[in-house]
C-alpha cells in the first residue's frame, strides 16, 4: 500500500510530468484553451497510459530488447486508436475540438517514458499505480492551466459565465502567448514552494544538530 501511495504521489507532485519534468509541452500549450478541452485530453492520455503500462508490463519478458521501442509504440497506438473511436462516437464535440492532438498521444513522451522507465521493469500492479499517478498529475496540470486561461481569456469556466459582465476578457490568454505566460507563472510558484520547503527542512536539520561534542569549530549555534 505504501508503494502504491508513493507512486501516486510521485506522479502528482514529486515528478509531475508538466510542472516538474516539463514533458508533453505541445498538447499542454495547445489544448488548454478551456477547462473542458484540458480535462478531456488529460483523461484520454491517462486511459492510454494505464492500458499501455498494463500491456507492456505483462509482455515485458517477451519483447526483445532490440525492438522494444517499436513494440511499445505499436501497443500505445492500439490504445490510442480505441480511445479515438470511443471519443468520436460518444463525445464528438470534444473529439473535434481536440482534433489532431488525440492521435498525437501516440508520441506523447510521458507515455513512452513510463513504458521504458517503469512498466518494462516492474509487475502489473505497481505499473498501474505508476500510470495512474502520472495520468492524474498530467490531467490536474492541464485542468489548472485550462481553467485559468479560460477564466481570464473568456470570463467563463466550462462555458459558464463567472466574471461580471463589466469584465473585459484578456483574449491573449487563450492564444499561444497566454499559454506560455500561465505555464511560466505556475512553474515559478511551484518552484518557489519547493525551494522554501527544502530550505525549511535544512534549517530543521541544523536546529537538531548537536554541536556540544563537536570540535570542528564551524560556529553553528543551536537554536532554541
Amino acid at each position: 500500500m505504501n508503494s502504491a501511495i508513493e507512486r501516486l504521489k510521485n506522479g502528482i507532485i514529486t515528478e509531475n510530468p508538466t510542472f516538474v519534468q516539463v514533458l508533453a509541452m505541445c498538447p499542454t500549450l495547445a489544448v488548454t484553451t478551456s477547462a473542458k478541452n484540458a480535462i478531456g485530453m488529460g483523461i484520454a492520455t491517462m486511459v492510454v497510459l494505464i492500458g499501455s503500462n498494463i500491456a507492456i508490463s505483462l509482455l515485458r519478458k517477451l519483447i526483445p530488447s532490440k525492438i522494444r521501442i517499436p513494440a511499445y509504440i505499436v501497443i500505445i497506438a492500439s490504445f490510442v486508436t480505441v480511445i479515438e473511436f470511443l471519443m468520436n462516437g460518444y463525445v464528438p464535440a470534444l473529439y473535434k475540438s481536440l482534433g489532431i492532438f488525440i492521435p498525437l498521444i501516440v508520441v506523447n513522451c510521458v507515455i513512452l517514458g513510463r513504458a521504458e522507465a517503469y512498466a518494462s521493469k516492474f509487475p502489473v500492479i505497481p505499473s498501474i499505480f505508476d500510470a495512474l499517478g502520472m495520468g492524474l498529475g498530467f490531467t490536474l496540470s492541464l485542468t489548472v492551466l485550462g481553467t485559468i486561461r479560460e477564466l481570464l481569456g473568456a470570463g467563463t469556466i466550462w462555458g459558464v459565465q463567472i466574471m461580471p459582465q463589466a469584465y473585459q476578457p484578456a483574449s491573449i490568454m487563450i492564444l499561444a502567448p497566454g499559454a506560455f505566460f500561465t505555464l511560466g507563472i505556475l512553474m515559478a510558484v511551484i518552484n518557489y514552494i519547493n525551494l522554501k520547503r527544502t530550505k525549511d527542512k535544512s534549517q530543521c536539520k541544523l536546529v537538531e544538530h548537536d554541536c556540544s561534542k563537536c570540535s570542528m569549530g564551524c560556529g553553528r549555534v543551536i537554536q532554541s
